[in-house]
This record gives C-alpha cells, sequence and structure tokens, in this order.
C-alpha cells in the first residue's frame, strides 16, 4: 500500500508563464522540454519497498506444481492434438487461411522461377560436394518439398548452398580421394560414386539427427552464437574457396582436389603450377559463359523493381552450352569435360554410408550449425521485412527432417541459399506453397529432362557456381559502415575472414566464433568502475568523467560498475574499486592496528569500571573511526548495482570482503538498484552478516538522502525524498 506521505506534484512552465503559440512548433517543443516535475515521498530502502508494493510470498509446492504440469502435458484431447498438429506441421496452420485470388499468381511465378534456377545451380553445387549432378537435382527436390509443409519461414528457398556443398564436398574428398585415373564408363567409376554419395549422405543424415535432438533440447537460440559479422565474413571468405576450387573445371586442368589447413594457397599453387596444360576449349568456354552471366546478373539485379521476374540467364546459358557441345561434339574433339549421364526417374531409396558416421561426426557439427544459422538468419531477415515470426526451434525441426529424410533418397546436405531466397521474395511470392511449384519444375526434369544434359560441360556449371557468389563478395562494402559502428565488429569480422582464408571453412568458423566470445568476456572483464555525480537541484546522477557540471555529494562516494561481477572479473573488479576508494594493504594494515590499540584500551577501561575506578581518556570506537573519516572525507560509500546484470559465489564473496575491508577502515557499505536475482544471490551468501539489510535501497537517490539525514541525525521514521 502506498504511504499518505507520497505525493507527486508536476508543473508546465509553459503553462505558467508564457503563453502557447499554436502556430509555432518549435517553441511548443522547447515549452514541452521546460516542464518540470517535483516529488515528495518516502525514502525506500528494498524491504520497506517490498513491504509496500511487492508481491505476497506464495507457497512454493514445487513438487506438487512439477505433478501438475506433468499431469496438464499428458491430457490427450482433441484440441490438443489440433493444437499440436499445427504447431508442429505449420501447413495445416496457414493453408487454411490461403487467400487464393491474393497470393495463387506471385507464389506460382515465384515458384517457378525458383525452380528453373535450381537446376543449373543444383548440378554445380554437386561438383562443390564432389558428387554426380544428378544428386544436386535430388537435393534441390526433397528438402523444398519437406521445408514446405514443416518451415515458419514464408519466403525461404531451400536446396543447396555453396557453403555447405563446399564444407561437405572437404569431407567427402578426405574419406574417399579422387584417383587421378579413372575412366567415367569403368564399373570402377560407379562404384567410386556410389562410395562418394554414400558419405555425403551419411554427412546429411547425421546433420539431421542432430537438428532433431537439438529441437527436442530446444536449442534453437544456439545459432545466437553466430553474429552477423560472423555469418558475413564467413560467407565472403568461403567465396573465395569455392572460386578458387572451381579453377581446375573452368579451366580444363584435372588436379586432385586439397583440403585441410591452407588448403586454399595449396589449389592456388597447382593451379599456377599446371597453368600450361590448361585446356584452351574449356577456357574459352568459360570466357564466353562469364562474359554472358555476369552482365545479366548485374542487369537482374539493377533493374529488380522494374522485372516481374529475373531473366533465367543460368538455364538459358545452360540450355545454350548443352546444344553447342553436342553439335560440336567438345568432348570427343577437345577433350572437354562433360556431365555425362544423367538418370531419368525418381531416386530409389538408399541407406548412407552408417559406417562412415563416426568419422564425419566432427565435420558435421560445424555444418550443421552453418547451414542452421544462415537459414535461420535469411528467414528472420525475410519476416521482419513483412511482418510475420518465425519459430526458431521449428526451424531445427523443419531443416532436421528435411536432411534426415532427403539422406534417404542420396541427397547431401541442404539449407535455405542465399540467391534463390533473394529471388523467391523478389518475384512476388507470398508463402511456402511457391515450393510446391519450385519442385515441380525440378521433378518434370529429374522424370524427363534430365538425360538431355548428358553434354553439358562441367565448365558452365563452375562459371555458375562463381558468378552465384557475387552477393557474398560484396560483403565488403559493409566494412567502413562495420568500422564506424564497431570497432570489435570489425575486427571479429577480419579474424573470421583471415581464419577461414588462410586456415579451411571448418577451423576459421571455429575461431571466429571463439574470438567473438572472447571479445564478449574481455568487455564484461574490463567493463570499468565510475565515480557518479549528481546534478544540481535533481536526483540524476551520472559518470563524472563524461558529465563535470555535476558533483559529488560530500562524504560520500558513489560507484557504478558497468557489467556482471563473476569470477572472471572479480580481481578486476576489486582493483577498480580499491583504487577508487584508496583501500590500499598498507592503509587497511594501520586502521587495523588502530582498532585492536582501541580495543585493548576499551578492555582495560572495563576492568577499571570493574575495580571502581573511571577512565576519563576512554573514547569510544565509533567517535574513533568518525575522527579518521572525517580527515578523508569518505564516511559512506554507495555502490549503484544497476549495470551488474548478474553476480555469481565468487562475485558474492567479494562482495562481502569489500565490506569487511571498508568495516576496518570506517566506511560503511550502501547498495542501491540491485535487480532481485543479484540481491537473492548476495543475500544467500551471508552478505547481511556483514552490513546492514536496511541500507540497501531503491534508487541511488533514496541512499544520498539517507546517509545525509543520517549525517544530520534526522530520525529514520520521518526520513523523505524531495526533488
Amino acid at each position: 500500500m502506498t504511504s499518505s506521505s507520497d505525493r507527486i506534484f508536476s508543473a508546465s512552465s509553459s503553462q505558467i508563464s508564457t503563453s502557447f503559440n499554436k502556430g509555432n512548433v518549435n517553441t511548443h517543443l522547447e515549452d514541452k522540454m521546460s516542464a518540470s516535475v517535483a516529488v515528495y515521498r518516502n525514502i525506500y530502502t528494498e524491504d520497506r519497498f517490498r513491504q509496500s508494493y511487492g508481491t505476497e510470498d506464495k507457497p512454493r509446492g514445487g513438487g506438487q506444481r512439477f505433478r501438475e504440469k506433468i499431469a496438464e502435458r499428458c491430457r490427450c484431447s482433441r484440441a490438443a492434438c489440433l493444437h499440436l498438429l499445427r504447431e508442429r506441421v505449420p501447413i495445416f496452420n496457414w493453408l487454411p487461411k490461403y487467400r487464393l485470388k491474393k497470393w495463387m499468381l506471385g507464389d506460382t511465378i515465384a515458384g517457378l522461377t525458383v525452380g528453373i534456377l535450381h537446376i543449373p545451380q543444383g548440378m554445380a553445387f554437386a561438383l562443390l560436394t564432389s558428387v554426380a549432378p544428378i544428386y544436386g537435382l535430388y537435393t534441390s527436390f526433397f528438402p523444398v518439398v519437406l521445408y514446405m509443409l514443416f518451415g515458419t519461414g514464408r519466403h525461404v528457398s531451400t536446396g543447396t548452398f555453396a557453403v555447405v556443398s563446399l564444407m561437405t564436398g572437404s569431407v567427402v574428398e578426405q574419406l574417399v580421394p579422387t584417383p587421378l585415373q579413372l575412366n567415367s564408363s569403368s564399373p570402377e567409376a560407379a562404384d567410386f560414386e556410389a562410395q562418394r554419395i554414400g558419405v555425403a549422405s551419411a554427412v546429411a543424415l547425421l546433420s539431421g539427427i542432430m537438428m532433431l535432438c537439438m529441437f527436442g533440447l530446444q536449442l534453437g537460440f544456439l545459432s545466437t552464437y553466430l553474429s552477423e559479422p560472423i555469418v558475413k565474413a564467413f560467407t565472403s571468405a568461403a567465396a573465395f574457396h569455392v572460386t578458387i576450387s572451381q579453377l581446375q573445371s573452368m579451366l580444363g586442368l584435372r588436379l586432385p582436389r586439397h583440403t585441410g589447413p591452407f588448403s586454399l594457397f595449396k589449389t592456388l599453387a597447382s593451379v599456377i603450377e599446371n597453368l600450361p596444360q590448361t585446356n584452351m576449349a574449356e577456357l574459352l568456354t568459360s570466357l564466353v559463359c562469364l562474359a554472358i552471366l555476369v552482365p545479366v546478373k548485374e542487369v537482374n539485379m539493377r533493374f529488380r523493381q522494374y522485372l516481374r521476374t529475373p531473366i533465367p540467364v543460368e538455364i538459358l546459358t545452360v540450355i545454350i552450352a548443352t546444344g553447342v557441345a553436342y553439335a560440336s561434339s567438345l568432348d570427343s574433339n577437345y577433350d572437354v569435360q562433360i556431365v555425362g549421364h544423367i538418370p531419368a526417374g525418381f531416386p530409389s531409396p538408399r541407406m548412407p554410408a552408417l559406417h562412415k558416421l563416426p568419422e564425419v561426426a566432427g565435420d558435421t557439427v560445424a555444418i550443421t550449425f552453418v547451414g542452421y544459422a544462415v537459414s535461420v538468419s535469411l528467414a528472420m531477415i525475410y519476416a521482419d521485412k513483412h511482418g510475420y515470426s518465425i519459430q526458431p526451434n521449428q526451424e531445427l525441426l523443419a531443416h532436421g527432417i528435411s536432411n534426415t529424410v532427403s539422406s534417404l533418397f542420396t541427397c547431401f546436405p541442404s539449407s535455405a541459399t542465399l540467391a534463390t531466397t533473394n529471388i523467391l521474395e523478389s518475384s512476388g511470392g507470398f508463402t511456402q506453397l511457391s515450393g510446391l511449384f519450385t519442385s515441380l519444375v525440378v521433378l518434370i526434369v529429374l522424370l524427363l529432362i534430365g538425360p538431355l544434359f548428358y553434354f553439358l560441360p562441367k565448365a558452365v556449371l563452375a562459371c555458375i557456381n562463381v558468378t552465384s557468389l557475387r552477393q557474398m563478395f560484396l560483403q565488403f562494402q559493409d566494412l567502413p559502415d562495420l568500422w564506424r559502428v564497431s570497432k570489435i565488429d570489425f575486427v571479429v569480422w577480419l579474424v573470421t575472414w583471415l581464419s577461414v582464408v588462410v586456415l579451411n571453412v571448418d577451423m576459421g568458423l571455429a575461431i571466429g566464433v571463439v574470438f567473438s566470445m572472447m571479445t564478449v568476456i574481455c568487455r564484461t572483464q574490463r567493463a570499468g568502475c565510475s565515480v557518479l555525480g549528481r546534478a544540481s537541484n535533481t536526483e540524476i546522477y551520472r559518470p563524472l568523467e563524461n558529465h563535470n557540471k555535476c558533483y559529488e555529494v560530500p562524504g560520500v562516494k558513489i560507484l557504478t560498475y558497468n557489467g556482471p561481477i563473476y569470477y572472471g572479473n572479480r580481481s578486476f573488479f576489486r582493483e577498480d574499486m580499491s583504487r577508487l576508494l584508496g583501500l590500499t594493504p598498507e592503509r587497511i594494515r594501520s586502521r587495523e592496528k588502530a582498532r585492536k590499540a582501541l580495543e585493548k584500551r576499551e578492555r582495560e577501561a572495563v576492568s577499571t569500571v570493574e575495580r571502581g575506578v573511571a577512565n576519563t581518556s576512554f573514547s569510544s570506537e565509533n567517535e574513533f573511526f568518525k575522527s579518521e573519516t572525517a580527515e578523508s572525507e569518505v564516511q559512506a560509500v554507495l555502490i549503484d548495482c544497476s549495470s551488474v546484470i548478474f553476480v555469481d559465489v565468487a562475485g558474492a564473496r567479494l562482495f562481502i570482503q569489500m565490506c569487511i575491508d571498508c568495516q576496518k577502515v570506517g566506511v560503511c557499505i550502501y547498495l542501491a538498484n540491485c535487480n532481485e536475482s543479484v540481491l537473492r544471490i548476495l543475500t544467500s551468501s551471508g552478505l547481511m552478516n556483514y552490513m546492514n539489510p536496511q541500507h540497501i535501497f531503491v534508487t541511488v537517490h533514496d541512499a544520498v538522502m539517507y546517509i545525509q539525514q543520517q549525517k544530520e541525525q534526522t530520525p529514520e521514521n520521518t526520513t523523505t525524498v524531495w526533488v
């Protein structure tokens, strides 16, 4: 309940001393800024405020509440089943609300456009994965259908993604390296391809199982550890790996693929060393393709607001290149590498290489995090743009099911893709139904058109890979703004980029995440302690180093710490506090000696009184310390805990030690603005054994008023705040 002495008086100076001119907006704003507020109320400690305004403690009954929650979750009803079905299979939630006339045209056009783009990109990214192009088409079909059923992102296009394909390809090359001499039509070649797709499918299966386990544990928040600078630097650096890895296909070189640390430089050195062996026909094919793809993609980007659908330059290039290669017999006459046989029909289920799961587990963790982080980031970007929300944990379920089920149909890991998602949204897609039309396009190619791409040169797919990374290369344009906004984020970007480029994709990502977390730890360790001063005639307290017109309250040192107090920064916190308060070991020892001397005098005085002789030279301990603190001018230390978000056991013990040290030099400690968790941990750690519970206040100003009134010997029951 509110005390009758709590009163608030508010008055606007513009209403009293000036007349308001309705036509002058600037005068209106100035008048509003000059309004003043006067507050007259009681001084509140935490205990007193809790008694007046806090919630009454309720009996815990934790065991009973836990049993009730379990029983409630175990109840089965028709409504609960329907709710669970709509929540876990979102298509049953949004499909009944589908606006046929408003959304169907946009979803159809966007889905068909993305489906056409999936065909060349799927085959191209299969080369990055070191598997046959047909498996890229499979990976462009199954995940699209499954995400449409289980995903919550309306504008997300799933399928093959360059970075995930590159990481998977590194695993495939490590476990099933490419032999230098291999006849593509021999039985050994078929067995070799089966081994490779078995490993890639095993990675997809394990990645899906990991995502499903993360969904069961509700670990969708883990994607937040991949911050925006990390994701952008990682994808930008991975684009260099993709480009360098495609040089040998663009030049017609038959070289082994390098993996592990410094693989980019090893590949580049190998390409330069073998430049004299370049196949001029494949080089010419690559140059012509780049001359077509790059300008048309630039037109699509610059004039996308005027184009209903972007020009499908990739599929047109594939069709034309296939026709030219067939008519000119480039494979036999000029030794140009072609895609070869693409089987028509639906893939039959096949188990991945389960015996390889232990060997791919470490790399799959990185692939899982990258795929999920990119997918969720894209979903959130377009969800914010179009005013709806996604569920990160449901996204784990959607991508987990997509990868798990797809792996049984010889697919490699999939995720949301940057290029196709951007095209899906810019082409006018509204809902996940666009995925239906995307999958239909891919299905038609699988059943009917696939074998016609037999003569497609691999150099064309390599050019499509390189030109699809345009957005990733353009992320360098964000660096000046990142430097201006946050130097630390800029350094995180730079360290991640260099680590991925110099080492490899997996190790570079791990270094980027660890370095980013280290910057957070360093910032909490070096949070810094400031001395607060009061603005005249207000209850506002600000750091003196930034507000030189504020003044220190006489006899009171007000300190604030701008971060948590835990085992990692307790030494820094103690160092800052000791420096600002002058709690040197020498001073503490000298005061300790004085206290012991005083206790000895007190014992002697007691024994003298017991013998009936009064000792007139005795002075109390309080009087002694008052004289000392008057000399130092600091009689009380007030710690503003408003920025202390948490305290651990080590931090609480440090608080206790600080109280003991301050008591040794005759200084009282007060606390203000403690949140509930901090106050609970401090209390549970025994702080109240060394500190008066009535010295913990709701605000800094309450504590200052209390300290000043105590100095003036004002009774506590009449203390008030007047600002």
